[in-house]
Order: C-alpha cells, then sequence, then structure tokens
C-alpha cells in the first residue's frame, strides 16, 4: 500500500506546482476583466493538505 500512496504523493505534489503556477499567471494577467474558472489558490491548498495526508500516511505503513 505505500508504493501506492507515494504515487498518490507524486501526483499531488505535482498538483500543488502547476497550482502555483495557475495562480502566478493570473496574478500577472494583462487584461484585468480576463478572470479564469479556477481557483488556483484553493486547489493548491486542498492539494497541500492532500499531500500532507497521503505522507503521513505512507510513513505510518
Amino acid at each position: 500500500m505505500a508504493p501506492a500512496l507515494w504515487g498518490a504523493s507524486g501526483g499531488l505534489a505535482a498538483l500543488a506546482i502547476v497550482a502555483g503556477f495557475g495562480e502566478r499567471r493570473r496574478r500577472r494577467r494583462r487584461d484585468p476583466d480576463a478572470v479564469g474558472w479556477v481557483d488556483w489558490p484553493r486547489v493548491q491548498m486542498l492539494a497541500l493538505i492532500a499531500l500532507a495526508v497521503t505522507v503521513g500516511l505512507a510513513f505510518k505503513t
């Protein structure tokens, strides 16, 4: 079970990084009215919380 948790942790870490880049891109946009539909800070926070949980479970097993 631990390899699956480590794989999920890697995917969640990648998602958090992508969300960070998405938020940076949203903040630096040229047109202030061109707001996207993805709430990048929330996606990043949820990915980091899930990452902490999966890493904790992987170390526990």
